[in-house]
Order: C-alpha cells, then sequence, then structure tokens
C-alpha cells in the first residue's frame, strides 16, 4: 500500500512545496540515487545476518520517519536530505521482499500469482486516496501524512509474521547460470540488463511526470484513478506470468514490455485527449505486469538463493534506481524547456531503442532465444 501514496503522488507533493519542474527532476533524482544505494545496504544486511526481518522492519519503517519533515521544512538541501532517507527505506522494501519470496517459492513457484496481491492492495488504496473526503491527496502536507500512515502501518505484519517465514538462508544448491566464464558477461545477461535499463528509464516519464502533466497541462484531477486503471490493467498478465515465461522465456517478454512502453509514450506525445489517454493507461498490462515478473524472474534466474538480497538489490539499484535517476533529472529539465508531450515523445525513443536492439540480437543469432529454464534455473 505504501506504493499506492508515493508512487503517484510524490511528484504532485515535491511541486507542491513550490519547487518548479526542474526542481522536481533534481530532487527525485536525489531520491532515485539514494535508491541505488539503499537496496544494496540491506541486501546485504539481510544477506549477512540470514533473515529478512529486522531489514524489512527498518526500510518501512524510514518513509514514516522522513516523510513529514520534507513537508514541513523547504528549502533545497534539507528536501533533498529527506528525501534521500525516504528513498533508503522505500527502494529496499521491494527488493527484500522480492528476495525472500522467490527464495520460497523456489524456481518452480508462480511468483505472478502472489505479486497480483499488491496490485489489488494498491488499486484499493489509491481509489481510497481519490475519492477519500478526509485529507485528500491535494497538498504536500496531506499527501505526506498518509506517506506516513501506510509506512507506520505496514510495519506491523512484518513485525507479526514467524521468523522462519522471512529466513533468507534457503538453499545452498548452485541455481544459477553454468558456463566457464561470468555469467555477468554472457550476452543474455547483457542483453537482459539493457532491457531492464531502458525500460526503467522511459518510465520515468510515466511515474515522474505524467502525474504533473494531468494536473498542470490538462488541469484533470484524476492522478489516483489513472493509476488504480493502469494497476487493474496488470493484474490478468501477474496471474498468467510464470505460464508465459515458461512458454517464451524472460528475454522475449521484457521486449514486449519495451515495446507497450513505446506505444504508451507515443499515444501521450500525439494525443493530448482524454480517452487515448485512458486507453494508454491499459498498456500497463506490458509495462508492469509482463515487465515486473520476467524481470524478477531474469534475476532469480541468474543469482543462486545465498545471494538473492544482492541480486535484487541489483536489480532495483542499478536496473530501475540508476536509470529512473536519469530520467527524472533530464526530463526535468526537458519538460521545462519543451513541456511534457516532447517529453514523452524522446522517452519512447529509449524502449524504441531496446527493441530494436533486441530484434537485431535474435536475427543475427548471437542470442539464444531460451535463456534459463523456469523449472531448472541454469542455461539451456
Amino acid at each position: 500500500m505504501v506504493y499506492a501514496a508515493i508512487t503517484p503522488f510524490l511528484s504532485i507533493l515535491v511541486r507542491s512545496l513550490g519547487y518548479s519542474p526542474f526542481w522536481v527532476g533534481v530532487l527525485l533524482g536525489v531520491f532515485e540515487g539514494a535508491g541505488i544505494a539503499g537496496p544494496f545496504v540491506f541486501g546485504y544486511w539481510a544477506d549477512r545476518i540470514g533473515n529478512y526481518r529486522w531489514p524489512l522492519i527498518v526500510a518501512n519503517a524510514l518513509p514514516a520517519l522522513a516523510v513529514l519533515p520534507l513537508a514541513l521544512f523547504v528549502h533545497p538541501v534539507l528536501s533533498a536530505v529527506l528525501l534521500a532517507l525516504l528513498a533508503l527505506g522505500f527502494r529496499s522494501t521491494t527488493s527484500l521482499l522480492d528476495a525472500v519470496t522467490t527464495i520460497r517459492l523456489g524456481n518452480t513457484g508462480n511468483y505472478g500469482r502472489i505479486r497480483v496481491s499488491g496490485s489489488i492492495s494498491f488499486i484499493v488504496f489509491v481509489l481510497f486516496l481519490q475519492w477519500t473526503p478526509v485529507r485528500r491527496p491535494d497538498s504536500a502536507g496531506n499527501i505526506a501524512f498518509w506517506i506516513a500512515v501506510i509506512s507506520a502501518v505496514s510495519v506491523i505484519p512484518v513485525a507479526l509474521l514467524p521468523r522462519r517465514t522471512l529466513d533468507g538462508s534457503g538453499s545452498r544448491r548452485k541455481s544459477g547460470p553454468s558456463g566457464s566464464g561470468p555469467f555477468f558477461l554472457s550476452v543474455y545477461f547483457v542483453t537482459g540488463f539493457l532491457l531492464i535499463f531502458l525500460c526503467r528509464l522511459s518510465m520515468a516519464a510515466v511515474y515522474t511526470y505524467f502525474p504533473l502533466y494531468l494536473t498542470e497541462a490538462l488541469r484533470w484531477d484524476v492522478v489516483g484513478l489513472m493509476f488504480a486503471l493502469a494497476s487493474a490493467a496488470e493484474v490478468p498478465c501477474m496471474f498468467i506470468s510464470a505460464r508465459l515465461l515458461r512458454r517464451f522465456g524472460a528475454l522475449p517478454l521484457l521486449a514486449l514490455a519495451a515495446g507497450g512502453i513505446t506505444v504508451r509514450l507515443l499515444i501521450w506525445a500525439l494525443f493530448p485527449f482524454k480517452v487515448p489517454i485512458i486507453a494508454a493507461q491499459l498498456l500497463h498490462s506490458l509495462c508492469f505486469g509482463i515487465y515486473h515478473p520476467a524481470a524478477v524472474y531474469f534475476i532469480a534466474s541468474t543469482f543462486p538463493p545465498e545471494k538473492r538480497g544482492v541480486g535484487m538489490s541489483i536489480y532495483l539499484a542499478l536496473g530501475s534506481g540508476l536509470p529512473s535517476l536519469i530520467g527524472n533529472m533530464a526530463g526535468g529539465a526537458l519538460a521545462e524547456a519543451a513541456g511534457y508531450r516532447p517529453l514523452f515523445a524522446v522517452y519512447a525513443s529509449f524502449t524504441g531503442l531496446a527493441v530494436l536492439c533486441y530484434g537485431a540480437l535474435r536475427l543475427s543469432g548471437i542470442l539464444r532465444p531460451s535463456g534459463p529454464s523456469i523449472r531448472s534455473g541454469t542455461v539451456e
């Protein structure tokens, strides 16, 4: 539920503090930069102690501690520090939960069906925020209030779970790719990581600048509703993601997601009308519903259980945090200079490039289509 308050509304919170679009990009770039370090720190901590309980408790508590001062005291340096603390916790919870979940499920488990529960809770709470008569998320103080409340509440279920549920020791059987050279130098790993990187680079336009586009350019107060619609579209794909991964593999699905992101951003850039914008939100089924399970499986298939915390940290930090940092900082300058629609068009080119690179590698025969088996976790 923390995502329901932060993902749609964080850029609006920062904008409401009086910062220009350029400074929104800079400060959210700091947020993403801190998010790079967070998963590494918390992932290493969890792997070191062999349990995820205390890392998850601290990671969930940090946003609650940082967000209220963020809304109360407006100064670029202080805002940057508080956003960094918020990101250290927020960006780490996903990597920790994904790590322990994939360890518990093993190679044959259905991650997508588990992840659907997160999508449903996101939908319910973001719709609550859209229509709540109490402290509507239309100001920095109100948004900060909801982030703090949800973050604090999220600590409770983690603290109540049995210790063995959050045990991260898992199996010590090596499940990463086989071969004579380092797996991270393989064509499979480099191509997959490039697809993940470029997808997240383009999606910075969705998570940071689309809410501002709706509220400022279109004067349309439906941020929560649009994100709920997108999340609802992702649920069916999440539910069948394991079947799709068995049939097609991670890389083809990542390329499909990149194509969906490209089309979505081009629709926003070319058709600034309500009906096309709503239709484009349904492409979140590919942009996240297909993308996220494929990305998580890609990492889980290349890192053994005892290194899963580090593996998910690499995914969240370098595959998500770093491109989001670049996308936010560059996007702020671009939005201020040219507007939101040109920004969407430029960011669509990144995933368009990803699709072209993947297609060229497949046609050339350099990239084998299957990659690791979802059942065995070894390179075929």
